[in-house]
């Protein structure tokens, strides 16, 4: 089902520098000040395709960059393995690894590639002007597949290593017959997947696929701030205790969450739809997210924030279920970490 091919990356050569001044995290979770400041590092820092001043000189970059040897490509193609070493918001340390590979980009509708969150129009329009600038698919996308994979981590030194990201070119017996009948869920680029569509039906996409048996595979919650008060309130008792050893204990099967608001803590338990869904009911206006269970706290302390919504992860199991009936969750329902790393490898289209 799924089209899984190697492909002949692109990627920064000598001249550009050391790797460590090049690479950058995806252009979705980069603030404006970080970006100045990766923009600083090296003149040649991924960020100045992946978050250009304007879609057309993005182009130009990265037309002079081939030209010039800053970007240089591979002698043939290719499969290549990634392992991340991370420690996680809960502070265990652990290895996430997968498979990169050229994906053809295949409509929802053919249940090839399935999502699992809403996405919003606005991210989509100015992905589409760069990749129609760029012609290149500039960062990976990140999936998941049922089943062993189909290669492993060679036993020798990555031929490329940066940020505890490690890769390894791949020789291609197998692999792609491998994926011919599995389904791959979007854990994380649903606005560049949808844009790759938009740009023209088996547009490829970078993708990173990773087995659901990997053991560093997490999803971590993202919790909920909410400047005002929201318009709803959800049916929630006070915890006397420990609210996240209070949320913890409630079922899987019932949806739940912490509330915090004037210095307590209060947990609602309502129905059997997942803990995002019943959280979804309070609105959007003036939220934003945060990973940290303290910082949600902190700003309602210091007069930030009205209310913290604290959240346990949404299993992975229930994010497939989800995917599988068609359904979407609400944005910022997960949180998979750490984030695939931008500027190892590109794939020109």
């Amino acid at each position: 089902m799924a089209e899984v091919k190697p492909f002949r990356a692109v990627r920064y050569g000598e001249r550009a520098g050391s790797l460590d001044t090049l690479v950058a995290p995806p252009y979705d979770v980069i603030s404006p000040p970080e970006r100045d400041a990766l923009a600083g590092r090296n003149e040649h820092n991924v960020v100045h395709l992946t978050l250009p001043e304007d879609e057309a000189q993005a182009g130009a970059t990265w037309r002079t960059w081939r030209e010039d040897g800053t970007l240089e490509d591979e002698p043939e193609p290719g499969f290549w393995w990634l392992s991340q070493d991370y420690v996680g918001p809960d502070g265990v340390a652990r290895t996430r690894e997968g498979l990169v590979a050229a994906l053809k980009a295949e409509p929802y509708e053919r249940r090839i590639v399935l999502p699992h969150e809403r996405t919003h129009r606005g991210p989509k329009e100015g992905r589409l002007r760069l990749l129609r600038e760029v012609q290149a698919q500039l960062e990976p996308l990140f999936f998941l597949y049922e089943g062993a994979p189909p290669a492993q981590r060679p036993e020798r030194e990555p031929d490329l290593e940066v940020e505890a990201a490690r890769l390894w070119r791949l020789p291609p017996d197998g692999i792609a017959e491998a994926f011919a009948d599995r389904q791959l869920l979007i854990a994380d680029g649903h606005h560049r997947y949808e844009t790759a569509l938009a740009y023209g039906e088996g547009t490829q996409v970078l993708a990173v696929l990773v087995s659901l048996d990997d053991p560093g595979l997490m999803i971590f919650p993202t919790h909920r701030v909410f400047e005002h008060e929201p318009g709803e309130r959800l049916p929630a008792e006070a915890v006397d205790g420990d609210a996240r050893r209070a949320l913890d204990q409630v079922p899987a099967d019932r949806a739940a969450a912490v509330l915090y608001r004037d210095g307590g803590f209060e947990l609602a338990v309502d129905g059997n739809e997942l803990d995002v869904q019943l959280v979804d009911r309070l609105g959007h206006e003036g939220i934003s997210y945060t990973p940290d269970w303290e910082e949600a706290v902190r700003a309602v302390d210091e007069g930030e924030a009205e209310v913290a919504v604290l959240m346990r992860p949404t299993r992975i199991e229930d994010v497939f279920a989800v995917a599988q009936r068609g359904e979407t969750m609400p944005q910022k329902s997960t949180y998979f970490y750490p984030k695939l790393v931008s500027g190892l490898l590109f794939l020109p289209l």
